[in-house]
């Protein structure tokens, strides 16, 4: 497994290695020994989800403000814009945000730290999206951000307006958000 660091450190970029040949391929998509040698974290996930998603639905900005969830997030199939914001108050990545393409091609994971606003923008005619999290989900504590927010300047891949959900058409602004000490 190779570990890439993005403009925010704490958030990375793994390419699993992969097994391929005419049958087609093979590879680990977690490991907790190698996940711990290669980015000295502790691999404690008690939570795997797994959603569909049309061209241009755009899921986020979402995170858990108690009961934080660090999330290892791929695409199983298709592809997808994959954005971590940081809402750490005294970090000093505070407001910014990293994004990535994952796909089915690429096989890469994306891992967004407790901390951290998350969205995926769908890109192909549909994506599966796989998630692990650190935390299980509680909805009374679940917050949004809103997607296009221009205190944040996220350069989604995108013309055109996404499709949201209520809930995310709704969301607040950074500056509304309610962030992590």
């Amino acid at each position: 497994m190779k570990v890439i660091k993005t403009e925010i450190p704490e958030v990375l970029i793994v390419e699993p290695q992969v097994f391929g040949d005419e049958r087609g391929f093979f590879f680990e998509s977690y490991n907790e020994i190698k996940w711990r040698e290669a980015t000295g974290l502790d691999g404690r996930f008690v939570q795997d989800n797994h959603s569909r998603s049309a061209k241009g639905v755009l899921r986020g900005l979402h995170y858990q403000i108690r009961y934080p969830q660090g999330k290892l997030a791929r695409c199983v199939t298709g592809e997808v814009f994959d954005v971590a914001v940081d809402l750490r108050r005294g970090s000093t990545s505070f407001g910014k945000w990293v994004g990535a393409h994952l796909s089915a091609v690429n096989k890469r994971q994306m891992w967004v730290p407790e901390g951290f606003a998350h969205g995926f923008l769908v890109l192909t005619e549909f994506a599966e999206f796989l998630y692990k999290t650190t935390d299980y989900y509680a909805p009374e504590y679940e917050r949004s951000i809103f997607w296009n927010d221009p205190d944040l300047g996220i350069k989604w891949p995108i013309t055109g307006e996404p499709t949201l959900s209520p809930k995310d058409a709704d969301a607040p602004s950074f500056k509304a958000a309610e962030y992590f000490r």
